[in-house]
Order: structure tokens, then C-alpha cells, then sequence
């Protein structure tokens, strides 16, 4: 569970404060992400509210666990909401193709939406590769980024601190590995 789970809770609970917190937080990154794929600002905005709908939908399922980052999340959401938008205005006949949607970046957003979506982008091939290595490795990079200081974490999985920090060290190297010689 990632730390930014609360606003789920928040979500369903209908904590104004932290729902307020979610647009702040990750709207105007959003924003800049879709204008730069050709939306338009108040598509960006609708494409945005549907994606936190459907968050908000998701948030009502229990079982529903936010394992990422809430914008990374969201940006995934609201990417996909984007690409259906332009497949569909392709088959009407609207003059916006999905590669138009794709390639035109805004002038006064370029540096900061492109760095933006390199990292995006740099973070689930990193998740991706991560899925690829053993579920021992996975478990203890993962306990590694949480706010468990690493003595205590090495006492809740079992083994000595040496070795869990060996073994991140072990099990980060071939993360790394993996994601440097993936295509």
C-alpha cells in the first residue's frame, strides 16, 4: 500500500480538505500532460474530473488498494481516457488523429510536460521490470520504501540487517539491470 492510499480513504470518506489536496497536488501536472498531447485546456479539465470519477468509483471497492503514486495513477487514467477521446473523433472523421495528439507540445510547456512524461513513463518501466524479478527481491525493495526504519524492517521480515541490506543492495542491481536492457 502506497502512503498516498489515504486519499482513497479520503475519497470515500468525502474529506473535502484532502480531496482539495488531490486537485492541487495533481491537477496541474495533469493538465500540462494532456494540453501537450493536443487537448484543449477545458478538455484537460473534463478528462481530468471523468479520471477522478472513476477514482472515486474505485475508492468504493474495498479491495481496491493504491500500490503508486495517486498522480501516476491519475495520469495513467486520464492517458487512456485521452486516447480514447482522439480514437474516437478519428472514426467520426474529426481531423485530429491519435499520432496529431501525441506530437504537438505546447511552446510554454515544453521542457517542464516533457521532463514530466519522461519520468512518468521512466517510473512504470520501472514498476514493469519490477514485476520481473523474484518475489523475495520485489518484497523487500518495496518494504524498503516504506517509513519503516530498515532495523526494524529486517526484524519484521526475519532476517539480520546485514543481509536485508545486502540482499536490497543484490536485489537493486538486477532491477536496474533489468530496466537498463529493457527495450
Amino acid at each position: 500500500m502506497h502512503t498516498d492510499h489515504k486519499y482513497i480513504e479520503a475519497l470515500k470518506k468525502h474529506d473535502a480538505r484532502l480531496i482539495e489536496e488531490i486537485y492541487s497536488k495533481t491537477a496541474p501536472g495533469i493538465r500540462a500532460y494532456l494540453i501537450s498531447k493536443g487537448a484543449k485546456e477545458e478538455e484537460a479539465g473534463d478528462v481530468f474530473q471523468e479520471a477522478l470519477i472513476d477514482l472515486y468509483k474505485l475508492a468504493q471497492d474495498d479491495n481496491f488498494v493504491l500500490t503508486c503514486p495517486l498522480e501516476a495513477f491519475l495520469l495513467l487514467i486520464c492517458k487512456r481516457k485521452w486516447i480514447n477521446i482522439v480514437e474516437k473523433n478519428a472514426r467520426r472523421g474529426v481531423t485530429k488523429s491519435i499520432d496529431d495528439g501525441y506530437t504537438h507540445i505546447a511552446a510554454s510547456d515544453d521542457s517542464a510536460t516533457t521532463l514530466y512524461a519522461d519520468t512518468f513513463e521512466k517510473e512504470q518501466r520501472v514498476l514493469e521490470m519490477l514485476e520481473k524479478i523474484s518475489e523475495r527481491c520485489r518484497e523487500i525493495i518495496v518494504a524498503s520504501y516504506s517509513q519503516i526504519p530498515q532495523q526494524q524492517l529486517a526484524e519484521q521480515m526475519g532476517v539480520s540487517y546485514a543481509y536485508l541490506r545486502k540482499k536490497k543492495s543484490l536485489c537493486m542491481a538486477e532491477l536496474i539491470n533489468l530496466v537498463r536492457n529493457h527495450k
